[in-house]
């Protein structure tokens, strides 16, 4: 795939986790619904972790010629996900909230930040 074929299947899937996400942190908890959308909401963040390994780092250091800082996000999104989903089929709903929490914050919030910097792709879209 292209750069910009990754950029497009990273947009579709983490515009829609943004807003899922959101509602999820907002909404009644342990609904058949909240189960539903949750599952929908970690596969989009599944995704759209796994599509940005595939993108080189175009600002900062870079390891292997490849990865970037940013792309540290990307494995803390598959450790979140992971120990929520474990967490919540072992009913510790402490650790899970707090994956997810920190899922939407670090995943989503942190990440949104470093693609507004200078030299990115979205950066230059939006401002430049």
């Amino acid at each position: 795939m292209t750069y910009m074929q990754l950029v497009t299947v990273h947009l579709a899937t983490i515009i829609p986790a943004i807003f899922l996400g959101a509602y999820l942190l907002s909404q009644s908890k342990g609904t058949g619904k909240h189960r539903a959308i949750g599952k929908l909401y970690m596969s989009l963040m599944v995704i759209t972790a796994g599509v940005t390994l595939f993108m080189p780092a175009y600002v900062g250091p870079q390891l292997f010629n490849h990865f970037g800082i940013i792309h540290i996000l990307s494995f803390v999104v598959f450790f979140s996900v992971g120990r929520a989903l474990y967490a919540a089929r072992q009913g510790d709903i402490k650790t899970h909230r707090k994956n997810m929490v920190g899922l939407y914050v670090g995943g989503i919030l942190v990440a949104g930040v470093f693609t507004l910097s200078p030299g990115r792709l979205i950066h230059g879209w939006l401002f430049g």
